[in-house]
């Protein structure tokens, strides 16, 4: 087999089934009438953005809606955060954020629950140009949770 030919059947490898799956059951993707807080994150070497909004009540999440252009990769890992946001206060979103990195760059453990449906996306740890797109969901919305809360301290 040609290295080519090698390099394209490990692409098809990760492109699983699961992960094509989560790309066309992405929840919560209506953007937010009056969110607490919008982030758009765009990953420059491929392109993929997010835009996500978030409610925010006693420092949790409460609203959560999201407009995603992305690879199937990055879908996939906004799906598994979609699915996971709600009720979720910022630290649960950091360590869930910190683990998904030392999973990709570290070949660290899967994060823990409810963010551990991101095992899916253990293959990807060898793409490291694949990275940015994988993180961009899971970066945005702990994003804007600061900004939410970071308002309500400004407002009083």
């Amino acid at each position: 087999m040609t290295e080519r030919a090698s390099g394209e059947t490990d692409l098809i490898k990760l492109y699983s089934q699961r992960i094509l799956a989560l790309t066309t059951e992405m929840p919560l993707t209506e953007r937010l009438a009056t969110p607490d807080a919008t982030v758009r994150r765009r990953a420059p070497l491929c392109g993929s953005t997010v835009t996500l909004d978030v409610t925010l009540e006693d420092g949790r999440v409460t609203g959560y809606g999201q407009d995603v252009k992305a690879c199937a990769l990055g879908q996939a890992a906004a799906a598994i955060v979609g699915g996971a946001v709600i009720g979720r206060d910022h630290a649960e979103l950091v360590q869930a954020r910190d683990q998904l990195r030392a999973m990709l760059a570290q070949d660290g453990p899967v994060p823990e629950a409810p963010f551990e449906g991101f095992e899916v996306l253990r293959p990807a740890r060898e793409y490291r140009n694949r990275h940015a797109s994988i993180l961009l969901a899971i970066e945005a919305v702990t994003q804007a949770v600061e900004e939410a809360e970071a308002q309500r301290s400004a407002a009083g």
